[in-house]
């Protein structure tokens, strides 16, 4: 993987706050598909970075609407965990502390802007069949039984 601070957050000189937004449609979950580091090429809950100034809902409802032309209601957090990443020699890669949000659905339909690729709603039987980010797997089943958990090698539920 290729990493340009400038312009992938790479290597920071502090951790990087940043939210997602949890949004549902009838029986579907909004997902785009990572177009950047650190999980280029995978589905996730669509967020990013919060602004100086932004307040977590603010950024979320910027980011969901940059990235995929939805419009959302953001509201209370309902996970907050980190992500550190190093590289081969052991320094800090990407190190995000991450604050996802319930979102209601306003207005829209989904469509790839920003730093995603894809963006589009997601059905439980469609969530099987993509290439999704683990923890956005366990937020969507934790916190919404949606979605399957996900299996490890060993066939466990995890």
């Amino acid at each position: 993987m290729k990493c340009d601070p400038e312009t992938d957050g790479s290597y920071p000189d502090a951790p990087r706050p940043a939210v997602g937004a949890v949004v549902f449609k009838e029986d579907a979950v909004l997902l785009v598909k990572r177009a950047k580091a650190p999980v280029q090429g995978m589905w996730a809950i669509p967020g990013g970075s919060v602004r100086l100034g932004e307040t977590l809902q603010a950024a979320a409802e910027r980011e969901v609407l940059e990235e995929t032309g939805v419009v959302i209601r953001a509201g209370e957090p309902v996970l907050v965990f980190d992500t550190i990443q190093r590289d081969e020699q052991d320094n800090i890669l990407f190190h995000y502390v991450i604050v996802d949000l319930a979102a209601e659905y306003i207005s829209g339909d989904p469509r790839a802007a920003d730093d995603a690729a894809d963006a589009r709603w997601v059905t439980q039987a469609e969530l099987a069949h993509l290439d999704v980010n683990p923890a956005t797997l366990h937020l969507l089943w934790d916190r919404f039984s949606f979605g399957r958990r996900e299996r490890r090698h060993d066939g466990k539920d995890n």
